[in-house]
């Protein structure tokens, strides 16, 4: 990546061309913010303003809105769609004025257990009326750290999602203090306008020379769509084992089944099967394995989430030697051999 970061750029971006007038901005208090945050749930910016005028003309107050009655609340809403959002704002609301003194609570896990509040939005709520460090990861977000990383795998996978909060917490540690409201209007602004799903504006982009997806040519093919039927998910633990040369070990698969006869690292269905490989066939501290980024890869028939674990200085035991089905290769080597397009991927070959 270049010498500024991700976040950095996005707040220049933001300074001179995000959106600094949006009603819910003046004043910004934690009702608004959070009334905001629900009514943009699959809703337009543009759509939401006139209701939200209208909303809080009606409910000037987190009390007020806890106080009316279902029929009032929903007459406002009607029209918004998906009205379970307004059912669960007045239940919240409600639950704010016996638990929190009528007010939202500045603590992630209070937020977080109120009606219709997600992980992400909590963390928009925190971070924009408070300025408080927390990530957010709507559909905006997801788009846009797809396609800067490169990031496979339909978002709506857990593990896909867990490598992109992984991504979000990451960036967000180079935002300044007192730029987190801006930093999190940034990133939905940058997906709503300039990373949008159909023709990203990727000659403008502020980040368009770390892209993955404008490098390798997939801003159409990120973030992946839902599979259209659901594939089952199987899970493995993969090792990627260096000696003190810093030579690979790689072990030939089968020469039936998935990636039959191809080299590949030592793999097994669960962490407690490869800690008994290893304990049987190395020599090396199984625990000392640094953990890497989930690789998520597709067959016809189903979808591995492989968890590569990184342990190096490493050696075989005595009684195992280099043989047809298990070998240290060198990593200049390593073009040389059959190894399955993940793997090689992985270890940058």
């Amino acid at each position: 990546m270049s010498g500024t970061s991700f976040a950095q750029r996005l707040l220049t971006w933001f300074d001179g061309h995000g959106r600094h007038d949006l009603p819910w901005q003046h004043p910004r208090t934690p009702y608004r913010v959070w009334l905001s945050e629900i009514m943009l749930q699959q809703t337009q910016v543009a759509t939401v303003i006139p209701y939200f005028l209208r909303f809080v003309e009606r409910f000037p107050t987190l009390p007020d809105l806890a106080a009316a009655t279902t029929d009032h609340v929903m007459a406002h809403w009607a029209g918004l769609g998906y009205y379970a959002r307004a059912r669960n704002l007045h239940a919240a609301a409600k639950a704010c004025v016996a638990d929190h003194r009528g007010d939202l609570p500045r603590d992630f896990d209070a937020l977080h257990a109120l009606p219709g509040i997600g992980r992400s939005t909590a963390g928009a709520i925190l971070s924009q009326a408070w300025n408080d460090r927390f990530p957010i990861l709507d559909g905006n977000v997801k788009r846009v750290l797809t396609r800067f990383h490169g990031v496979a795998g339909w978002p709506g996978l857990p593990a896909v999602e867990k490598q992109l909060w992984a991504l979000a917490e990451q960036h967000l540690r180079d935002v300044p203090e007192g730029r987190l409201a801006d930093y999190t209007q940034a990133q939905m602004d940058f997906g709503a306008t300039l990373c949008t799903r159909a023709k990203p504006a990727c000659v403008v982009c502020p980040v368009q020379d770390d892209c993955v997806a404008r490098r390798d040519g997939l801003t159409g093919s990120l973030p992946t769509s839902k599979p259209s039927k659901v594939l089952p998910e199987r899970e493995a633990v993969a090792l990627w084992l260096e000696n003190a040369a810093g030579e690979i070990l790689l072990q030939r698969r089968p020469e039936t089944g998935i990636w039959a006869s191809l080299w590949t690292l030592p793999q097994a269905d669960t962490d407690a099967g490869m800690r008994d490989w290893f304990a049987s066939e190395m020599k090396g501290a199984y625990d000392n394995a640094e953990e890497l980024p989930l690789v998520v890869h597709t067959f016809s028939h189903y979808r591995l989430h492989l968890q590569p674990l990184r342990l190096r200085k490493v050696a075989l035991r005595d009684a195992v030697r280099d043989n047809d089905d298990l070998r240290w290769v060198a990593r200049g080597d390593l073009a040389t051999l059959g190894l399955p397009a993940p793997i090689r991927k992985l270890l940058g070959n």
